[in-house]
């Protein structure tokens, strides 16, 4: 039997990975660019975010934001515990941090495409790269896979695994099968703020509460100020989130800031109170009473209307309610997002509805299989859309040897 894998990603290299030599089949990965696992490579900074230490189904399907009744019968199949004893049964160690992100003990993505490509070679898999497909056409007993380069690959399975697409008609050889395919959008990206003097303070981070006005989308977690706006886990989840209402905003619109995460008015005020009986004599600017950064405590101040040099015990009202909503409820307006680095995620793709989630198989294209972020599920950071290439790639590899 014929079996071709559509992109060399996470989810393509994983169910090579995962189609035994012995089963007789002849396995090839078609890659359009001259690289595999590319996004392997860059994930979590060089060290590959692998999956999430976290094994509760229903937590766990939580964190997608489209998907979740989908993966809920497919994590049942193959979720993070099955992806630590698969890596850790050749070889790789795999370690959980404090917010629950897990990385090979190596701290090196090369680990995990080590791992992955040593088997995919154990089973005799052929990888050709600079194999952009054109056409996926049907024929009795398989498919035809026309490439632009002007050749053919004729497939008695095929599992389209080549990642999500940002443009809608990079999808038109998939609409022409026919498949119904969910309009693709941007969904972890970094909020612009064209101008605004917050970006004087790159470089600094914070733990945050962030809520997208006019939603009821609210995070927390470290926020970045970069040179153009806002980054980090905080923002990347809420634009995950909000993927589908952003793009109709035409990604402008306000996100309130509470700089000190979790306190609320009440609290504040007590604090300030205490501020001014204790501290009465200490300037206001002298150090952080917060936890927050000299320079983003300095730049609240300014932003509050408090006068240098002002003591605790001097603080008048207009400027203390002032800084109050600022610590509590700064506004920004958003004025575009640009793509987090390399890790391009997409929501939309193929119509889960469309997809036996027991199979991953095609439910109006017999042999024709889907896997990763080609299809309309994409989590937040953290692991999660690793896991669901994992996942899918894991069953729909099983499915094509079980039936074969």
């Amino acid at each position: 039997m014929k079996i071709a894998i559509i992109g060399a990603g996470a989810a393509g290299c994983f169910a090579a990975a995962n189609i035994p030599a012995n089963a007789g089949h002849e396995v090839r990965v078609f890659e359009k660019t001259g690289k595999a696992l590319q996004k392997v490579k860059v994930s979590g900074g060089g060290r590959c975010n692998v999956t999430h230490n976290c094994f509760d189904i229903e937590e766990l399907a939580a964190r997608y934001p489209r998907g979740r009744q989908f993966l809920k019968k497919t994590l049942h199949r193959f979720g993070p515990a099955d992806t630590i004893r698969w890596f850790e049964s050749r070889g790789v160690q795999l370690k959980a941090e404090s917010d629950g992100r897990m990385f090979p003990v190596t701290d090196d993505s090369q680990t995990i495409i080590d791992c992955i490509w040593k088997e995919m070679m154990r089973n005799g898999v052929q990888v050709q790269y600079n194999k952009s497909l054109n056409a996926l056409e049907s024929r009795p007993g398989g498919y035809t896979l026309r490439f632009a380069d002007g050749s053919t690959y004729e497939a008695d399975k095929v599992l389209v695994a080549c990642g999500g697409f940002p443009k809608d008609e990079q999808y038109a050889w998939l609409r022409a099968i026919p498949q119904t395919i969910e309009t693709p959008v941007p969904s972890l990206f970094t909020f612009n703020l064209p101008g605004n003097p917050v970006t004087s303070l790159m470089g600094i981070a914070a733990e945050v509460s962030l809520k997208i006005a006019g939603t009821k989308i609210r995070e927390q977690g470290p926020l970045l100020i970069t040179h153009w706006g806002f980054s980090g886990p905080a923002v990347l989840r809420c634009s995950a989130w909000a993927a589908r209402e952003l793009h109709d905003r035409n990604y402008t619109f306000t996100v309130l800031i509470n700089w000190l995460k979790d306190k609320d008015d009440d609290t504040l005020r007590t604090d300030i109170k205490r501020l001014r009986t204790e501290e009465g004599k200490q300037l206001i600017d002298h150090k952080s009473p917060f936890g927050l950064p000299r320079r983003l405590w300095e730049y609240l101040l300014q932003e509050s209307g408090v006068p240098e040099q002002t003591r605790w015990a001097d603080l008048t009202a207009a400027p203390q309610n002032k800084m109050i909503e600022n610590l509590l409820r700064q506004s920004f307006t958003v004025k575009g997002k640009t793509t987090f680095k390399e890790e391009f995620v997409t929501c939309g793709g193929v119509r889960l509805k469309d997809i036996d989630p027991a199979t991953m198989q095609s439910r109006q294209h017999p042999s024709l299989y889907f896997a990763g972020e080609i299809t309309d599920v994409d989590g937040i950071t953290g692991g999660f859309n690793f896991q669901n290439a994992w996942t899918g790639a894991w069953i729909a590899a099983q499915s094509m040897v079980k039936e074969a």
